[in-house]
């Protein structure tokens, strides 16, 4: 099973993460209804091949258009492919998708959050991504982190959209795995023994322990970079949702987070998976760090966010044997989920909204 982390994002034939827009020098047209994609590639020097990445922003005019992350399971979402950029300063994003995840997979946030005003750029995250995913890999968060910070690096230096960034608002959201990294960035840290008592203590409950294990991956024995704190000081909100780990989260570190935090919980009580809990009957870190609000989504469960599902989409993944990533609870709107998190992330960040 793939459960919490090895979220897979299926093809055909396979198994299948406060600025205002300066009005007086924006020239976003109104009749301009999608956002913009680009692809991009990083060089990393802690990676064997370059990064992927992708870019989602106002476009200036329409181009063709293309359709991002749609195969036989999911709906994409539409967009201009290699619109110039509108004229104007914007709020930067950065997200990181949850392990056995892409990129591509969160086109409905990209281009969501891109429409109310952002730029957003996300990266595949080579050995915890769709088709390269493996127990072993996930518990080197420092990679995580490291694509992250290349990223950031890059894109700050590009020639046509460096000079579009407000670098005073640069923003980190992830999801699942990508949560418990952009939650790095603002100095967390982990503690190693908690960790592995945790798992002792949920057994199959701790749902990402399961995956672990099944790998070959001791967590009696796990890397000392958990402990080792990835601080980035150009990255001022954080969104986390349904971040991974969280119950390995030091509360000294977590209590010294300066930046403002905005933790995702998918479901109610009844509906929420155990190692995903961050009230006071799990690892309370909503409580822990001090800049912090925690909304909740509900009826609605972790993979909930996830892209919209096809009418086959459920039928294909049982004939597949593959993990229910399109059963959602009784009563789940995943389209309406999603839009409401779009609004409510769009809130926090201050963005302006552009059409």
């Amino acid at each position: 099973m793939n459960l919490y982390f090895k979220i897979r994002f299926p093809t055909l034939g396979q198994n299948l993460a406060f600025s205002i827009l300066c009005a007086t020098s924006s020239t976003y047209a109104a009749d301009i209804d999608l956002p913009a994609y680009k692809s991009l590639t990083f060089s990393a020097t802690h990676r064997p091949k370059p990064i992927n990445a992708s870019l989602w922003y106002p476009a200036a005019a329409k181009t063709s258009t293309m359709v991002i992350g749609e195969n036989a399971i999911f709906y994409g979402r539409s967009a201009y492919k290699g619109a110039g950029i509108a004229a104007g300063k914007y709020p930067l994003v950065i997200i990181s998708h949850g392990s056995g995840g892409n990129m591509d997979g969160l086109a409905w946030l990209s281009s969501g959050l891109a429409q109310a005003g952002a730029i957003v750029l996300l990266m595949n995250h080579q050995g915890t991504m769709t088709g390269d995913s493996s127990p072993q890999r996930t518990i080197l968060f420092e990679e995580r982190v490291a694509d992250l910070r290349a990223a950031l690096d890059q894109i700050l230096q590009n020639p046509q959209f460096a000079p579009h960034i407000d670098t005073q608002q640069i923003s980190a959201l992830g999801f699942s795995l990508g949560g418990a990294a952009v939650l790095q960035l603002a100095g967390v840290n982990f503690d190693r023994k908690a960790y592995a008592d945790y798992c002792e203590r949920l057994g199959k409950a701790a749902v990402d322990c399961l995956f672990l294990s099944k790998g070959g991956v001791d967590v009696r024995k796990l890397p000392d970079t958990w402990e080792q704190s990835f601080h980035e000081p150009r990255i001022g909100k954080i969104i986390a949702v349904e971040p991974g780990f969280s119950y390995a989260m030091t509360e000294k570190s977590l209590k010294s987070i300066q930046n403002p935090v905005l933790l995702i919980s998918l479901g109610n009580e009844t509906q929420r998976w155990k190692a995903a809990d961050l009230s006071e009957t799990g690892s309370n870190i909503i409580n822990l760090i001090p800049q912090s609000e925690h909304a909740t989504f509900a009826p609605a469960h972790h993979f909930t966010f996830l892209p919209e599902c096809k009418p086959k989409g459920e039928q294909i993944l049982a004939e597949e044997n593959d993990d229910p990533i399109c059963t959602d609870p009784a009563g789940t709107n995943r389209a309406q989920i999603h839009q409401q998190i779009i609004a409510k992330v769009s809130q926090f960040l201050g963005l302006p909204k552009l059409n």
